[in-house]
C-alpha cells in the first residue's frame, strides 16, 4: 500500500510538472488567477491521472515489492515455513480489494465532480471559446415528438426557423413552425416565437398562430455546449440517465458513453486481476536480478493496456457492445493469470 502510494505521488507529480509546461503560455494569456490554477485544475487535474493509472501503477508496486522479496530470499523462506501461496497472496488481495473499493467510489462518484470543475477552467483558459457548427438539426424529444432547428446559437441558446412535431401511432398529430426557440433560465423553459401551429383530426386540419408560447421540453442548452470528455464528468447514476436520454433521441456518439460506463466497473476488478499477476510473476528469484521481474512485469502492463485500446476502439467504431469491449482485456489476462499460476512453483 505504502509502495502504491510513493509510486502514485512520483508519477503524478511528474504527469502535472509536463502539463504545466505545456499549458503555461495559455494560463498567462488569458490572465488565469495563480488561486484556479492550483486549486480547480491541478488538484483535480491530480486526482484525475491518478486514479485513470491506478490499475498500472499498483501492477508496476506489487511486482516492485514482490521482486525486492524474492531477491531477498524472503519468498522462499515463507513457503518453506509452511505456508501456502494461496495464503502468501492473501495480503495483496486485500490491499487490492481495498484500493479497488476506493477507486469504484471514486471513479463513480467523486472524480466527475473534480473534472467538471477542471473542465470549466479549461473552457475558459485553455481551449477556444466553442461555437455550435451544426445544421438541420433532428432531435427526437419525447417518445414521439421530435424538434427541427435550422441552427443553433449556444452563445444566446437561441435556435432558428424551428419545427416542433408530435405523431401518435405513427401519424402526425400536430405540428408548429416557429421562427426562433428561446431558453428561459428563470423558469427552465423555452419560448416559442412567432409561432402556426398545424392540428391534424382525421381528415380536418386546423391552424392557430401566436406571438409567443412557453413550452418544456426535454432538451437543454447543454445539449448543444461541448461534448468533449462529457462523459467524464457524470456520475454513475447521470451516466444511466445521459445513455437512456441518447437511446431514445436515437442519437449518434453514445459509444463513448457506454464505454465509460462499463470502465467503472472493469477498472476495479482489472486492479485485483493485475495485483496477483504480479505477484505471481515476480516471487521467483531470478539469477539475473530483479530487472528481469521488473521488465517483463511492464511488458505485461503495456500488453494488457494495448488491449484495452483496442477493445475501446472497436466498440467506437460500432465493430463490438461496448460492455464486451471493456471486459476483453480483463479476460484475456484471466486467462493468462490462470497459466502462469498452474506453471509457478508453490
Amino acid at each position: 500500500m505504502i509502495s502504491y502510494i510513493y509510486v502514485t505521488l512520483l508519477i503524478v507529480i511528474v504527469v502535472c510538472v509536463i502539463d504545466y509546461t505545456e499549458k503555461n503560455d495559455q494560463f498567462i494569456s488569458r490572465a488565469a488567477p495563480l488561486k484556479m490554477i492550483l486549486i480547480d485544475y491541478y488538484i483535480n487535474f491530480f486526482l484525475h491521472i491518478a486514479i485513470m493509472l491506478a490499475p498500472l501503477l499498483v501492477f508496476i508496486s506489487t511486482v516492485f515489492v514482490t521482486a525486492k522479496m524474492a531477491s531477498l530470499t524472503e519468498i522462499v523462506a515463507i513457503l518453506s515455513a509452511g505456508v501456502s501461496f494461496k495464503r502468501f497472496l492473501l495480503p495483496y488481495f486485500a490491499g487490492a480489494l481495498i484500493i479497488s473499493g476506493l477507486i469504484f467510489y471514486l471513479k463513480g462518484y467523486v472524480i466527475p465532480r473534480a473534472n467538471k470543475i477542471r473542465m470549466n477552467f479549461e473552457n475558459i483558459y485553455v481551449w477556444p471559446e466553442y461555437h455550435f457548427e451544426q445544421r438541420n438539426i433532428h432531435i427526437k424529444v419525447g417518445a414521439e415528438s421530435y424538434v427541427y432547428m435550422e441552427s443553433y446559437n449556444n452563445s444566446i441558446h437561441c435556435g432558428y426557423q424551428v419545427t416542433l412535431e408530435t405523431l401518435g401511432d405513427s401519424v402526425l398529430k400536430n405540428k408548429i413552425t416557429a421562427n426562433r426557440l428561446i431558453w428561459l433560465p428563470e423558469s427552465k423553459k423555452w419560448r416559442i416565437e412567432f409561432w402556426k401551429k398545424q392540428t391534424f383530426e382525421g381528415k380536418k386540419e386546423y391552424f392557430t398562430k401566436g406571438d409567443a408560447l412557453d413550452t418544456t421540453l426535454s432538451l437543454h442548452p447543454e445539449d448543444f455546449e461541448s461534448q468533449r470528455f462529457m462523459y467524464d464528468q457524470l456520475t454513475l447514476t447521470e451516466l444511466d440517465y445521459e445513455i437512456k436520454k441518447l437511446t431514445q433521441r436515437g442519437a449518434e456518439g453514445i459509444e463513448p458513453y457506454q464505454i465509460e460506463k462499463y470502465d467503472r466497473f472493469t477498472y476495479p476488478f482489472s486492479i485485483l486481476l493485475l495485483t496477483i499477476i504480479g505477484v505471481i510473476i515476480s516471487s521467483k528469484k531470478s539469477r539475473k536480478g530483479m530487472a528481469l521481474q521488473i521488465t517483463l512485469g511492464f511488458m505485461l502492463a503495456f500488453t494488457y493496456i494495448f488491449f484495452v485500446v483496442i477493445g475501446r476502439s472497436l466498440a467506437s467504431v460500432g465493430g463490438i457492445p461496448a460492455v464486451i469491449s471493456c471486459w476483453i482485456p480483463n479476460f484475456i489476462f484471466t486467462v493468462i493469470g490462470f497459466i502462469i499460476y498452474w506453471r509457478i512453483p508453490k
